[in-house]
């Protein structure tokens, strides 16, 4: 004998179904968040030395900018690639101003 499952309970399985995939999105979606806010705290960090050392590169307030405008919008994705960008660029810049320090002019410029 065959059982016939109601439509009300296919369309109950449905909804829990349902709702543990957005749990899941906003579990999901918080993590992006809290790293996003982790890696633009460390670029801000870093940036700060890059100054300290004269060495902070002209892009990186762009990119910081960009991307709490994309983390506004909830685009975190976005976000933490652009907070990336400015990581990347103020720690290379902080090694190449101690790396130049001192170096002086080519000698075909003091002449």
């Amino acid at each position: 004998m065959k059982r016939i499952i109601p439509v009300a309970a296919l369309a109950l399985l449905g909804a829990v179904a349902l709702s543990g995939c957005s749990s899941d999105a906003v579990k999901s979606d918080t993590a992006a968040k809290s790293s996003y806010e982790k890696t633009l705290a460390e670029a801000k960090a870093e940036r700060k030395k890059a100054a300290a050392v004269g060495g902070e590169w002209r892009d990186i307030g762009k990119f910081l900018k960009a991307a709490d405008k994309a983390a506004a919008k909830g685009d975190y994705d976005t976000a933490m690639k652009l907070a990336k960008k400015a990581l990347f660029q103020a720690k290379m810049g902080q090694i190449q101003a101690k790396e130049q320090a001192g170096v002086g002019n080519p000698a075909y410029l003091l002449n």
